[in-house]
């Protein structure tokens, strides 16, 4: 427990602070009080410390409203905020030309937050703002009988990263893989396997022997067009309910997903739903015929569409003049379904930049049909992933590189580093180390950029132990866990015993943390989470490296400064969690 006295903080007795709020909200508050009602505060962390922890140009956007020069304004607004400011919140704030106020927190304060955050470990920086909201991310979305690749991973690992923001925040999260389970290429699948397939291939190695088959469709298309004909009548007949068919079809999505679940365990990602596009296939006459009935859709050429020129957009597809549905016809139910069973308050779709234009022909149906103001619908696209030199991530022979490839490539490099580093180390326990360290730096890699950017595969850098990378952090986090091992334990501490600026700047960074976690669910991206970790590691092994805190002899200041290492290895930890990164105490 824990009291305070005389500005003595101890770990005798007392009661414990929670750290509910975030600093920027705390003086936001403070400055609406004297500022014209609705005028944003917009309270920004300055990039240099000198600065201070907290700035804002507000005085500056006031002058034109009171007519006053910016200056006069931030002084004050500095008399009034340090007059009404939570007693101790404070130890200077200063005013700068033109009309800057910048805001620094007291020492004082910040070993109150620290110790809040010591003793709430874990739940720091998660809070309930979503509790009783539920979200659906849709990522990964694998195409049966197909190879997840690189662009795979990339969906896969920030979907589940945005997953894992939004339950950090109390949302209750539907982790949603809509697989690409129905449609013609199963008809060209059916075909290819009748005339050439072997149970027994594609039982040993399903995603290969299928890709195969439908490889080998292709090129026996090109002399032989009776095989396009063949195809459509085979969907034709699936779609139908042809026994047959249907058993095929059922057996390649079983074996698919076989081998797709062997990936997810080995990348740590988890799905809730895996209902696919199949799932919709008995709705799609009667949505097609309600869309025509309402006028919302109309034939064209023995088509449908549904016009779309108030949105700018062309005529969304949603029937063939064959009679086949589409993409568009089948994510319209998908909506309507999710809505109707799981009510959400979002529906995330992780979805690369490629499908811009679907997602605004869904978007337009949605807003059309009255969807959308029943939930928030996000298309959350990101760029392309690229080979060194920005090339086309494929093979010499020009097919795309698996996932599964990417994988025991970085899981090799993993364990030279880790081998290196620890040559003693068992070989069972480098092995496992090894594949957290590699699937580690393969997730801080493709989650570093935003996710808008195409990102370069540079192997040296995604696994350096000494940049902006996973292992980086991994390293960190055992490094300091290392000194909390070495002490055995936490004795009584005092924490006013912290005053260098080494440790008030560590401190002030652990404070971010909350902040840090709502700005990713704003942009739906975590670049910034991989930057502030990147950031509280170089002050945590600046600070280990410059001070000797196991041979301290003033065993007070000792252990509140092993209560900083323990509190920067947590905030790590939990940092590395929503990543999707574990933290291995040793490397």
């Amino acid at each position: 427990m824990t009291s305070i006295r005389r500005g003595v903080i101890s770990s005798r007795a007392g009661r414990q602070r929670y750290v509910g709020h975030k600093m920027k909200e705390l003086i936001e508050k403070t400055i609406k009080e004297f500022i014209p009602s609705g005028f944003p505060a917009e309270i920004s962390i300055p990039a240099h410390s000198e600065f201070g922890h907290y700035s804002t140009n507000v005085a500056m956007r006031l002058a034109p409203i009171e007519k006053k020069a910016p200056l006069n304004i931030a002084e004050e607004l500095k008399e009034k905020i340090l007059n009404s400011a939570p007693k101790g919140l404070f130890s200077k704030i200063e005013t700068v030309a033109p009309g800057f106020l910048n805001f620094w927190l007291s020492d004082e304060f910040l070993r109150k937050e620290l110790l809040a955050i010591y003793k709430n470990k874990k739940k720091f920086g998660r809070s309930n703002i979503g509790k009783g909201k539920r979200i659906i991310v849709e990522h990964s979305s694998n195409n049966i009988a197909k190879p997840m690749h690189v662009g795979h991973l990339r969906n896969t690992i920030l979907g589940d990263s945005l997953a894992n923001v939004f339950e950090a925040l109390g949302y209750k999260v539907v982790r949603w893989n809509y697989l690409g389970d129905w449609g013609t290429q199963f008809g060209k699948l059916i075909v290819a396997y009748k005339l050439w397939g072997n149970r027994k291939e594609i039982e040993k190695e399903p995603i290969a022997a299928m890709t195969a088959l439908y490889i080998k469709f292709h090129d026996e298309a090109k002399s032989d067009e009776t095989l396009e004909v063949k195809a459509r009548e085979e969907f034709q007949k699936l779609e139908s309910g042809n026994k047959e068919n249907r058993k095929l079809w059922e057996w390649f999505k079983k074996e698919s997903l076989l081998e797709f679940k062997k990936m997810y365990k080995l990348l740590g990602a988890e799905f809730d739903v895996w209902l696919g596009e199949s799932f919709y296939e008995r709705q799609m006459t009667p949505l097609i015929a309600e869309m025509l009935e309402k006028g919302i859709a109309v034939k064209s050429e023995g088509a449908v569409v549904i016009p779309l020129d108030k949105y700018n957009l062309l005529p969304g597809l949603i029937q063939k003049s064959d009679g086949a549905s589409l993409y568009l016809t089948r994510d319209i139910a998908n909506i309507r379904y999710r809505l109707k069973k799981y009510k959400p308050a979002k529906i995330l779709y992780v979805i690369g930049n490629e499908q811009t234009f679907q997602f605004e022909q869904l978007f337009a149906v949605a807003n059309i049909l009255g969807l959308d103001k029943l939930a928030e619908l996000h298309h959350i696209k990101y760029g392309l992933v690229l080979a060194e030199g920005g090339k086309k991530f494929s093979t010499r022979e020009g097919r795309v590189v698996s996932a599964e490839e990417v994988i025991d490539k970085v899981k090799a490099l993993a364990k030279e580093v880790v081998s290196k580093k620890n040559p003693e180390m068992a070989a069972k326990k480098a092995d496992k180390i090894s594949e957290s360290v590699g699937v580690g730096a393969l997730k801080y890699f493709n989650l570093k950029e935003h996710r808008h950017s195409d990102i370069v595969f540079d192997w040296e850098k995604m696994l350096s132990l000494s940049g902006q990378s996973g292992p980086y952090l991994q390293y960190t986090f055992a490094r300091l866990s290392r000194v909390i091992k070495k002490a055995k334990r936490i004795g009584n501490y005092d924490l006013t015993r912290l005053s260098n600026p080494e440790e008030m700047a560590l401190v002030k960074k652990l404070l971010d943390f909350p902040e840090e976690i709502e700005k990713s669910a704003e942009q739906f991206g975590v670049n910034n989470i991989t930057l502030y970790l990147y950031e509280l590691a170089n002050l945590g092994n600046r600070f280990y490296e410059t001070t000797p805190i196991l041979k301290d002899a003033d065993k007070a200041r000792l252990n509140a400064r092993l209560v900083l290492i323990d509190a920067v290895r947590n905030v790590l930890k939990t940092g590395l969690s929503i990543l999707g990164i574990s933290s291995p105490e040793e490397i």
